[in-house]
């Protein structure tokens, strides 16, 4: 009988490297969190001078990058942290593994592979890794500078709904392959001095075992260039990209894989043991998959952070001119399906500063003070240019004159200026989700969910929560943390473990058949759409009224 048994007192280790700062989570053999650590980047790196862990490039519309050497800093100072605080046994860390922010790539210069082999453990990473970067800046998710090379790249396939078919998604200005392209075109010099493209997520992983990590198959489909069914680089994508690009990416692996042992430096400087594997890193979104512990179609997570996304599981994958579709990090056989929203924690703390006096809890109050479905008040609200829809910076604000929720006979649309704050409030929450509800429909996702799981910061917020259940029609539940990310990184390293002791892949339920209340993972409902139906069915209506509006929206101003 095969044994799906932790080791007793052996502990994981998951990172999250996300935008704003790096999160570090430690579970024992009972999948219970011993410890946990977070830096925050703006507060605690203020030399690097970012805003939100990020520059915004006022001469190039668009463009936002991070300074890498922040990132390895991080990673320096949230590990002296954990051996200072005297909570854990390095020695008893059986695997690590980590969640990096999605689409984000670093320029490896050549020579590199020597830096990451010869590491000395009397000094810091930072002060080691100076000359490693052919740019030091990299580019992540929130770039939208690079709209003319997705276009090439789609052209170069046969239209976008090919390359969707292809590697899963459209060209996504965010994604890395235009990024790669954007690079080729613009600083040659850079692409040409460039040994490896490292995801964030292989990136800190090379880190970790002094060699060049492989990208995993999961985060490696939110680049544009694998074919998704083969999980392998795709020829065609390659060359629609830049040349020469598949040695500079290195191969690709499994989430599940060991992508190495620990390297020397860790095990000298912070007594990890040197048997310590590091399982394959991979995106954020597919490490909140394994934290939420979502196993079946039928069930939505949704991810409140600076970007929201919603994301479930399919087995069957298929192409769409929205949205995203990426190997499951958990499962060999299902597809893990993802719609993605560039305005989320930071519109809404944007809409709380200017309407609520800088407060939750004014804003809650402001939430509550109007109505469901707020008079047939509806917003827009993109403090950055938008995804989904692909809407440039702005926020549009329209009244529904003889909207009843019943029809859309007799209804008549008036663009506004402004709100007063309760109304404005209501508009930027219910705006969110109905846009959530209404791409999440078209995409295929389940309509109703049978549940949603709610994580990210914003997760924490009751008011908010109750306004998705009743815009979804479906009860809302919470895990104990909302950095599932992190969370999902220590459980994913936990995961690798097994799978490497069983000689081959263990389903990652097997891990807490029967025992999930008794572990991190067990879900708590706050919110129930229980005697709502009435007020769903209005919601439909909004969602179909909105859609229309937005629709027109990208018309006229779309990218």
């Amino acid at each position: 009988m095969e044994d799906f048994s932790l080791p007793k007192d052996a502990l994981f280790l998951g990172f999250d490297s996300s935008t704003q700062s790096l999160k570090a989570t430690v579970l024992d053999s009972s999948l219970c969190i011993l410890t946990s650590e977070i830096v925050n980047f703006d507060s605690e790196l203020p030399h690097y001078k970012t805003k939100d862990g990020v520059y915004r490039d006022s001469s190039i519309n668009g463009r936002i990058v991070s300074p890498t050497l922040m990132w390895v800093e991080a990673l320096d100072l949230i590990l002296q942290r954990l051996h200072d605080s005297k909570k854990i046994d390095f020695k008893k860390i059986a695997a690590v593994s980590g969640s990096g922010q999605q689409h984000g790539s670093v320029y490896w210069k050549k020579g590199s592979s020597d830096i990451l082999s010869s590491l000395d453990p009397k000094k810091p990473l930072v002060d080691q890794f100076g000359q490693a970067f052919s740019t030091k800046e990299s580019p992540i998710w929130m770039d939208c500078s690079t709209t003319e090379q997705c276009r090439a790249i789609e052209n170069a396939v046969g239209g976008p709904l090919e390359l969707s078919k292809l590697t899963g998604s459209r060209a996504y200005e965010r994604f890395t392959g235009p990024q790669i392209r954007r690079i080729f075109e613009m600083q040659p010099e850079v692409y040409n001095d460039t040994e490896r493209i490292s995801l964030v997520s292989s990136f800190v992983a090379s880190i970790l075992i002094g060699k060049y990590a492989c990208i995993d198959h999961t985060d490696g489909a939110g680049m544009n260039l694998m074919d998704i069914k083969e999980r392998a680089w795709s020829k065609q994508a390659l060359e629609a990209t830049a040349p020469h690009l598949e040695k500079k990416l290195g191969k690709l692996a499994p989430a599940h894989a060991v992508a190495g042992l620990i390297a020397p430096y860790f095990v000298q400087r912070f007594q990890f043991n040197k048997e310590c594997l590091v399982i394959q890193w991979s995106g954020d979104n597919p490490n909140s998959l394994a934290g939420l512990t979502i196993n079946t179609p039928g069930d939505l997570a949704i991810s409140l952070g600076t970007s929201d996304t919603v994301f479930g599981i399919t087995m069957d994958q298929k192409p769409s001119l929205e949205g995203h579709v990426f190997p499951n990090p958990v499962d060999t056989k299902s597809y893990m399906v993802m719609l993605c929203y560039k305005n989320g924690s930071l519109t809404r703390e944007d809409i709380r500063d200017r309407c609520a006096d800088k407060s939750w809890d004014v804003f809650n109050q402001y939430l509550k003070q109007a109505p469901p479905l707020n008079g047939g008040k509806l917003g827009f609200y993109y403090k950055d240019h938008e995804i989904l829809p692909p809407l440039p910076i702005g926020y549009h604000r329209y009244t529904l004159e003889n909207f009843n929720g019943g029809t859309l006979d007799g209804v008549v649309e008036h663009e506004v200026k402004d709100f007063d704050p309760p109304s404005e409030i209501r508009a930027l929450i219910e705006g969110q989700f109905l846009s959530m509800r209404g791409h999440a429909e078209r995409f295929g996702m389940p309509s109703p969910p049978k549940r949603i799981i709610a994580t990210g910061g914003a997760s924490a917020n009751h008011c908010i929560l109750s306004s998705i259940a009743s815009i979804f029609g479906c009860n809302v539940y919470t895990v104990q943390r909302p950095d599932s990310a992190s969370l999902g990184a220590a459980l994913r390293a936990a995961h690798g473990w097994l799978c490497k002791s069983n000689g081959g892949f263990v389903p990652i339920s097997n891990m807490y058949k029967d025992k999930l209340e008794k572990t991190a993972f067990g879900c708590k409902l706050v919110a129930t759409a229980e005697g709502d139906d009435q007020l769903v069915a209005k919601y439909a209506v909004l969602v179909k009224k909105r859609m229309e509006i937005e629709n027109r929206l990208v018309q006229k101003l779309g990218r």
